[in-house]
């Protein structure tokens, strides 16, 4: 599959750079989405051909908009929602402007931005790909609000693909684990005493095109992980005591402190 228009969000960096570089690879023309227009050229420089840069906030109808504007002009085959949001920490610590945010962000933004471009998918008979994560299937202490919005976005995903299959419109969910980017410095701190292993983006951009090649119904990473999710789904029992007993181990409740603490700072 190449030659597709592929429009990515949250294309500045991290994961949605490493997919934006990864599909110029494989010979896709980009639409890059972001808040900040100077990471999106970033991004556009070391593309091998031109891409559409759209500085615009998918959580907001204004946003959307000049999303949609240049879909319009340049069409659409794969949607890829990949912005969002992550706070960690404990669920007293979290605001209501933290709730808020990351509520707009990580599920009301693709859900609302598939809805307005569904017609220029359905022209292309094209594939919507939610980034999800783990975190989606094993809900971890200390990333409450975050896990429940990717369970959020595993359910809508599951939901849409059941809905746009009679109008030949595919959806793949992407479920990485932790990854090595900017927003890995807001829970630093819980990385060694929760035992976490990070990914490298460009290593889980390359995974995922390989589902979104082939438009899979869902993804998940080549590790301990995937038995994890699996085992999550049949003996959730299991999770629930190897997690639980976190929550009572003295570094990991230091290391919540500890993120929610500099957070504030």
């Amino acid at each position: 599959m190449s030659g597709k228009i592929v429009l990515v969000t949250g294309a500045g960096s991290g994961i949605g750079q490493a997919l934006a570089l990864e599909a110029d690879r494989l010979g896709h023309r980009l639409i890059l989405v972001g808040r900040r227009e100077a990471s999106l050229s970033d991004t556009a420089s070391v593309l091998s051909r031109r891409a559409r840069i759209v500085p615009a906030d998918v959580t907001t109808p204004d946003g959307r908009n000049a999303i949609r504007d240049a879909v319009a002009d340049e069409g659409l085959d794969i949607l890829v929602n990949n912005a969002g949001r992550l706070a960690s920490g404990r669920l007293e610590g979290l605001s209501d402007r933290d709730l808020a945010e990351l509520v707009a962000t990580n599920i009301a933004a693709p859900v609302a931005l598939t809805r307005d471009l569904l017609p220029a998918l359905e022209k292309r008979r094209g594939q919507v790909v939610n980034i999800g994560s783990v975190f989606g299937d094993i809900a971890f202490p200390y990333f409450a609000l975050y896990s429940a919005s990717k369970f959020a976005l595993r359910g809508f995903s599951d939901a849409l693909r059941r809905e746009l299959a009679p109008r030949g419109i595919g959806v793949t969910y992407i479920a990485p684990r932790a990854t090595r980017t900017a927003a890995t410095e807001s829970f630093r701190a819980l990385i060694g005493p929760m035992a976490m292993s990070l990914d490298d983006p460009e290593a889980v951009a390359r995974h995922a095109w390989r589902a979104i090649s082939a438009r899979k119904r869902e993804q998940f990473p080549p590790s301990r992980e995937r038995f994890f999710v699996a085992l999550q789904r049949l003996r959730p029992q299991i999770i629930d005591r190897a997690l639980a007993g976190m929550t009572s181990d003295p570094a990991v409740i230091a290391a919540a402190r500890h993120d929610e603490t500099r957070e504030k700072a």
